[in-house]
């Protein structure tokens, strides 16, 4: 059933910078960020800043109050149908239909997710492949004659034992493979060679190992960081940092929006430092890949023009946000981003590391652990058919495979720079205002149709779940963090949500969140969330200080998520309503005699 109530809503103003770059709900939003408006032009771009503002007020009332307005679900068997849903979401979202281009990629090239009914909300990035992509090249004849990896898209990395400023300025182009694939993404991000060397590593995280290996931190001691989230490459970097002499600071988020405590990162960004002498190093994302919080560019500038060399985190970003945040004004020292090979299917990929070329000479000798070579599956399978694959033999297949170069060479009509990175041409295709569009208007439909979740029979209300960050909001990424309570007010452990989701066909994933402030008035919130934390800590092994922290339930969208993906979603959170939902589900699948699910 649904209840009907008033809501009081209480309005925060948290000092912040303006942000710099966004995409209008109509599509009249400018672009202040490259605005290079003369001073005759500046009553007409004050203009348009102000139709700004009014686009994501409105986009915000409207989606407050065309779902479910002044109404609230106790009960999971109340909640409206798929069908009834999506026409009211697309009544309040008209331009939704506009989006129609992705829905028809996904069903030509991504037919699995909706044949297996996958609803794939674990992980973020971008992908190189397409899945029709790959059956039609495994269903092409394989002749050695062909070109190696011109005849399947896939590839396999080897690891490089090299130095890796030696292996940015002197390393060359690498194999026509790795030669191809890497003008493809620096096409695809719009970054110059000019500008910018770039090498292949193993994942995000050995990206971050190696800038903390060669920075110069024992004359450029700080290391600032802006997380609200536990990450492993951050914690490897840090971990790298200070056995080098780094001291570590980090920026603090304010509860309960998340957002950043703007004074004190400012005043850590502003320090006094010895003159001819670097600040340290300013690592920083646009957005939290965790809780969906969007940060201002300004921060990047206000580091820069404070002595601090920029390390930019675009692992976050949407799939057109990566080329579109304004390299060429910012220019980074460091940029760090990861490709996979298949949405849904195949995860696994590897990390880019852009290195300013300017900035490469200050770098110290490392050992460069972590840079990789790119080979072609097919060719790598040819080779190691009986072996153990240990990296001393992947490292003598890449070695065979140079050496292979110059007898396998490609003709003119059929290079392997044409290669095809079908996601890539995808998302090219279908720009920045379309996939920001539809990402934005599912996000919110989603937390908005969640806040309406709420336990029944209380006398005050109580709500089923609690979302970490920005709510309904115009600006906010497309990542979402929250937790789920009984109706005793207990949170359900995040891992335990993931599994049930799991058998649901539904990949959520889980994280931690840190850095987290709490004013006076939020005293209560802080003894809530934080003592029931204290045994998840006891149970893991950690290098934090003694950082407090919460554990979250975590759910990325691509810009392949549709309604019924994140309907799907909503209605298995509904399903906790039920008391008995989680005992339910244990005493089926043990029936099943499947394992049994701990609590």
């Amino acid at each position: 059933m649904a209840k009907n109530t008033s809501r009081n809503r209480e309005k925060m103003n948290i000092p912040r910078l303006k942000e710099a770059t966004q995409v209008c709900l109509q599509g009249c939003c400018p672009n202040p960020i490259l605005n290079t408006a003369e001073p005759e032009q500046e009553r007409s771009t004050k203009s348009r800043s102000t139709t700004s503002s009014v686009c994501r007020q409105n986009f915000a009332v409207v989606t407050k109050s065309s779902f479910f307005p002044n109404t609230y679900f106790t009960n999971h068997e109340s909640i409206p149908a798929i069908q009834e849903s999506y026409t009211q979401f697309v009544e309040a979202y008209p331009k939704y239909d506009e989006t129609a281009r992705i829905d028809k990629i996904r069903a030509q090239e991504y037919s699995e997710l909706d044949v297996s009914n996958h609803v794939c909300l674990d992980y973020t990035g971008v992908g190189l492949f397409s899945q029709s992509q790959v059956k039609s090249d495994e269903t092409k004849p394989s002749a050695s004659s062909q070109t190696p990896g011109s005849d399947f898209p896939l590839f396999c990395l080897t690891f490089k034992s090299v130095n890796l400023k030696s292996q940015l300025i002197n390393g060359g182009e690498g194999s026509e493979l790795e030669s191809a694939i890497k003008k493809r993404i620096m096409d695809f991000l719009k970054i110059s060679q000019n500008d910018y060397y770039m090498v292949f590593t193993a994942n995000r995280t050995s990206a971050f190992k190696l800038v903390a290996e060669s920075y110069p931190f024992q004359s450029s001691r700080k290391l600032l960081t802006v997380y609200d989230h536990e990450s492993e490459a951050l914690e490897g970097m840090i971990n790298v940092s200070e056995k080098r002499g780094a001291s570590v600071i980090a920026a603090e988020f304010k509860w309960p929006r998340m957002r950043i405590r703007s004074v004190k990162l400012q005043n850590m960004i502003v320090r006094k430092k010895t003159k001819k002498t670097n600040s340290g190093l300013f690592v920083f994302p646009l957005q939290s890949r965790t809780t969906g919080v969007c940060y201002s560019y300004q921060w990047m500038t206000m580091a820069q023009e404070h002595g601090w060399h920029v390390l930019f985190d675009a692992c976050s970003l949407g799939p057109k946000e990566m080329d579109s945040f304004g390299l060429s004004l910012f220019q980074p020292d460091f940029l760090v981003c990861s490709f996979y090979k298949i949405f849904g299917e195949n995860p696994t990929g590897f990390g880019c590391l852009f290195v300013k070329k300017s900035t490469a000479q200050i770098l110290e000798d490392s050992t460069g652990a972590g840079i990789v070579s790119i080979i072609p599956s097919k060719n790598l399978f040819s080779f190691v058919e009986d072996s153990s694959g240990t990296d001393t033999e992947l490292e003598k297949i890449s070695k065979r495979w140079t050496e292979q170069d110059s007898v396998l060479q490609i003709s003119e009509d059929n290079e392997i720079s044409k290669m095809e990175c079908r996601c890539l041409d995808q998302v090219d295709s279908l720009g920045l205002m379309l996939i920001s569009s539809r990402g934005r208007y599912l996000i919110n439909w989603l937390v908005n149709s969640l806040m309406k979740l709420q336990h029944p029979n209380r006398l005050q209300k109580f709500p089923l779940v609690t979302i970490y960050g920005p709510k309904v909001k115009f600006d906010r990424g497309h990542a979402l963090a929250f937790n789920i309570h009984d109706w005793k007010g207990e949170k359900i452990d995040p891992i335990l949500v993931q599994k049930l989701a799991d058998r649901n066909n539904i990949s959520l994933s889980h994280g931690f969140l840190r850095h987290i402030w709490f004013p006076e008035k939020y005293e209560d919130d802080q003894h809530r969330f934080m003592s029931r934390n204290i045994k998840e800590k006891e149970s893991r092994i950690k290098n934090c200080k003694n950082e407090q922290e919460i554990t979250v339930v975590t759910a990325a969208f691509t810009f392949l998520t549709n309604f019924k993906d994140v309907y799907n979603l909503w209605a298995f959170v509904a399903r906790f309503l039920d008391a008995d939902f989680v005992e339910k589900e244990r005493w089926r699948y043990t029936a099943l005699d499947q394992k049994t699910i701990e609590v």
